[in-house]
C-alpha cells in the first residue's frame, strides 16, 4: 500500500517536516499527540512510553502487535505494516504529517 514505517523512516520523516507542524514539537502546544493510523481499517493508536503512558514523539513499541512485521533481537519494534502511517491525534480526529503541513490550523 505505502512505504513500511521502520524506526529508520520516523527519522527520515522528522528531518523532512522538522520546520513545519509535522513533528511533535511543533504541535504539541495546539493539543496534537503522535499517533499511528492504519490507513487500510482506520484503527488509530497513540504513541505510548514502554509503561504505557502516552509519548511526546513518535515511537514504535507500544503499537497493536497485529500492526507488528517485525522486531528485533531485545524485542523492540522495528518495522510495521506498510498500511500504517505517522501522524497525529486531537479530540480523536486523526490527521497525517502531511495534513498537518497543509490545512490545520490551531
Amino acid at each position: 500500500m505505502g512505504r513500511r514505517i521502520s524506526r529508520a523512516t520516523l527519522v527520515c520523516e522528522n528531518d523532512q517536516f522538522a520546520d513545519t507542524r509535522g513533528v511533535s514539537q511543533n504541535c504539541r502546544q495546539t493539543g496534537f499527540v503522535p499517533a499511528f493510523q492504519d490507513r487500510l481499517t482506520g484503527e488509530t493508536h497513540t504513541s505510548v512510553w514502554a509503561d504505557g503512558s502516552p509519548a511526546s514523539i513518535h515511537l514504535l513499541d507500544g503499537l497493536p502487535e497485529h500492526w507488528v512485521i517485525s522486531r528485533d533481537l531485545s524485542n523492540h519494534v522495528t518495522a510495521v505494516r506498510d498500511t500504517i502511517v505517522s501522524g497525529f491525534l486531537r479530540d480523536g480526529e486523526f490527521f497525517t504529517r502531511e495534513e498537518m503541513t497543509e490545512n490545520i490550523h490551531s
